[in-house]
């Protein structure tokens, strides 16, 4: 608690600071002077000349209006009276016109920080961070949006070194919310900026906002991965790949989901050869025109855990128009680091050592997120599984 207070007094500090920032400090000490010396000399005056000016709070009046406002409460009828009330008047203006040019250019300082990605986000959670850029970035986005009906725009961060464009993709309405924060995605600071630490969501592109070589661009979202788990255990990671090379890296690091585009590119065209129709039908399940057609995961009722595959089969067949054709189950779904932290504590709590070495052997081997296609009806179905479902676009 106190740290938060000190933290909001600093700043309060800093933005004095930015408002009266001057080569001196005594230069206000002086303008402080001069003012109270020029009230004196109008309460000296201006009261035995009959101004209306009687008392000291008339003057002080006087100077609050002078100064502040920039116009006269009472006419000084002496000449020094007069000259004292100028000189307020005039001090007055100078000094509220160079603070009223601190402000804008503070506030056109933070617009601009905004625009290129320099800020640092605030009162964000739950967020969905898009780390890298490449061109026909604004699909990739479209396509995220809806596929995450529940993220709205303004959830989204984006962190990469493409300022420009993202500048022009901020420019559109549709997309005028969007959070930037501009670096290098591989730096920890630059992922600190973007609230990594409060996030839920990361998708790691392969970067190509720069003339990298495709063994650059892995070896980043290798790095990239590493930082971020590091930083946040709990966040679901998704990262693509040029090569396979470096799959294995991203495993170690416990990378949720990662996409092979190579591999993806080359089943396409092998299955395309066959003549069957076969990549039409992929195209199909995986670019529905909304969040609700081709392959859906869904939740499982929570008193089907330690059922059988078939009696869920036979649940789901009655809710088929509803839910769409059930075709699999979703093993260990979730964040990688949370299912293997609860085998292990599931894995220890057998008093049988063996038993318990066996059991540690197959949390080494979890999969996070590992699909199943038509198990048999008597396949029993373990906790954190979700249900894989086909669904056509409704007519």
């Amino acid at each position: 608690m106190g740290k938060k207070k000190d933290g909001k007094r600093n700043r309060f500090f800093h933005l004095l600071r930015i408002l009266f920032k001057t080569p001196s400090t005594y230069a206000y000490l002086a303008i402080i002077l001069l003012i109270v010396s020029m009230t004196i000399i109008v309460y000296n005056v201006e009261t035995k000349t009959g101004s209306g000016i009687e008392t000291k709070f008339d003057s002080f009046y006087f100077m609050c209006v002078a100064v502040f406002a920039g116009y006269f409460e009472y006419v000084c009828e002496s000449l020094s009276g007069r000259a004292a009330a100028i000189t307020l008047l005039i001090t007055g203006t100078f000094f509220f016109s160079y603070i009223r040019g601190n402000i804008t250019a503070l506030f056109v300082d933070i617009q601009e920080k905004k625009d290129k990605g320099l800020e640092t986000l605030k009162d964000m959670s739950g967020h969905f961070i898009i780390c890298g850029w490449r061109p026909g970035f604004d699909k990739i986005l479209k396509t995220v949006l809806k596929s995450n009906p529940e993220i709205s725009i303004d959830m989204i961060v984006l962190i990469n070194e493409a300022t420009e464009q993202v500048q022009l993709l901020k420019s559109r309405d549709s997309y005028k919310d969007l959070h930037f924060v501009a670096g290098d995605f591989t730096d920890e600071s630059t992922l600190k900026r973007a609230k990594i630490q409060d996030a839920e969501r990361v998708l790691v592109i392969s970067d190509k906002s720069k003339d990298y070589s495709d063994l650059e661009i892995d070896s980043r979202t290798v790095l990239a991965v590493l930082t971020i788990e590091n930083l946040n255990h709990g966040l679901y990671v998704v990262a693509e790949l040029m090569s396979p090379k470096f799959e294995k890296h991203l495993k170690m690091a416990h990378c949720d989901e990662i996409i092979l585009m190579q591999d993806y590119e080359k089943s396409l065209l092998a299955t395309a050869s066959s003549g069957q129709g076969y990549s039409h039908v992929i195209s199909t399940l995986i670019s529905g025109n909304d969040a609700t057609s081709g392959i859906l995961i869904g939740d499982i009722p929570e008193s089907f855990v330690g059922k059988t595959y078939g009696e869920l089969k036979a649940y789901e067949e009655e809710r088929r128009e509803e839910q769409g054709l059930l075709i699999g189950l979703l093993l260990n779904s979730g964040n990688f680091h949370h299912r293997r932290t609860e085998a292990l504590r599931e894995a220890q709590k057998n008093p049988d050592i063996s038993k318990i070495i066996d059991n540690l052997q197959k949390v080494k081997l979890l999969k996070s997120n590992e699909p199943i296609l038509a198990p048999s009806s008597s396949y029993i179905i373990p906790s954190h599984s979700k249900a894989i479902f086909v669904r056509g676009k409704a007519n």
